[in-house]
């Protein structure tokens, strides 16, 4: 069966930057029974790069010479910082088409754009380069991945409309980080309209292993599922995203990632509230840490419905769920009685508990969520 792109793309992905080894060369027979089982499973996009050693040869390989090229979809990254002229940059998907052998890439990316490169790939015109081969059938969708914040991407998605897709660092750890910005980048790249490939979904592996409070967290619910399964679950469950990149170095990663991913359900709301709670353990959260108490709703005036109000927007501050968001603020609040109705009589801030600044978050809500 041909493979599909967009949204019907099964959201896992086999990230080849960490493929096992033997010494230090890439160990091909292992890596043909890891694509082995991916493939099996159902899964169909394997991610490549140029500057990756020895990676696009292996998947060559391992995956382009023993299965039918409509059986996946294979994406490599054109990297402008290891070339030194213009002719050495377009030189790179020459090089990438000979290593793989694929004929043609389902999906090519310029790779790692940041505040201190990207204006080298418009010198060397490397975007036109790209559409050129797009135009020529040698690339199925056009996308670049990216290491910075939600300006530099604003502009470079509204530079640069015909990309197909984003390839963004995100996990729940990082979701507020302002080094990472997972979370603004990511609303960024959905405003535009953009599909996503995450990259760094258990953050070069720190998150398969947490902090003892994160593991007892999610131990608590699912005893038998992998902390790393938290992470790529939790990532998958955005909108709009294309698929989830695991940089898999051995079987039993790989065969953890496929007994939860194979018939993947999206994190429920007892798993999103922990996902939640481990973000406010790690310190990287912009949630609201309101306990539904309801001691503020008593006496307001507007008869807001403060608490239900915050877990939506926790909904979106902490899982990215922005159209569930939506849809639970404005069943929460109805006409006349919305964040934006509240006078800032302070009577809720007076008798919360947890000593919230709830007028202010108010605010951020009436803005977060404004009125069709």
């Amino acid at each position: 069966m041909p493979v599909v792109y967009g949204k019907d793309t099964p959201k896992l992905g086999f990230g080849l930057m960490r493929l096992p080894k033997r010494g230090v060369v890439i160990n091909v027979e292992k890596v043909k029974t890891m694509v082995d089982l991916f493939l099996e499973a159902g899964f169909t996009y394997f991610d490549t790069a140029y500057v990756y050693p020895g990676s696009e040869t292996a998947i060559r390989k391992a995956l382009v010479e023993r299965y039918p090229r409509d059986s996946f979809t294979l994406a490599t990254k054109l990297n402008a910082m290891v070339a030194p002229t213009e002719k050495a940059a377009r030189k790179e998907f020459a090089t990438s088409l000979e290593r793989t052998g694929a004929g043609y890439f389902d999906y090519y990316l310029l790779h790692a754009l940041m505040e201190n490169n990207y204006e080298k790939y418009e010198k060397l015109h490397l975007w036109d380069f790209v559409r050129e081969q797009k135009e020529k059938g040698l690339i199925r969708k056009l996308g670049f991945s990216f290491h910075a914040g939600p300006e530099l991407l604003d502009k470079l998605l509204t530079e640069h409309p015909e990309v197909d897709f984003v390839q963004l660092q995100i996990n729940y750890a990082d979701w507020e980080n302002p080094k990472v910005t997972s979370r603004a980048n990511y609303e960024t790249a959905r405003r535009h309209g953009k599909l996503i490939t995450v990259m760094e979904p258990v953050k070069g592996g720190r998150l398969a292993d947490p902090p003892e409070d994160v593991q007892k967290l999610f131990k608590a619910i699912h005893p038998d599922m992998s902390c790393a399964s938290w992470a790529i679950r939790f990532v998958a469950s955005l909108d709009g995203i294309l698929t989830v990149l695991s940089g898999m170095s051995t079987v039993e990663q790989m065969q953890d990632n496929l007994s939860y991913m194979k018939a993947f359900e999206p994190l429920d709301e007892e798993e999103q509230e922990a996902i939640r709670q481990a973000q406010r353990i790690l310190g990287n959260s912009s949630t609201i840490p309101c306990t539904a108490c309801r001691y503020c709703t008593e006496g307001c005036p507007r008869q807001i419905d403060i608490p239900d109000v915050f877990a939506a927007m926790n909904k979106q501050l902490g899982n990215g769920q922005m159209q569930d968001a939506r849809e639970s603020y404005f069943r929460a609040a109805p006409e006349g009685r919305r964040a934006s109705d509240c006078i800032e009589c302070r009577q809720c801030e007076g008798v919360c508990p947890q000593h919230l600044p709830i007028t202010e978050h108010l605010k951020r809500a009436a803005e977060m969520f404004p009125a069709d």
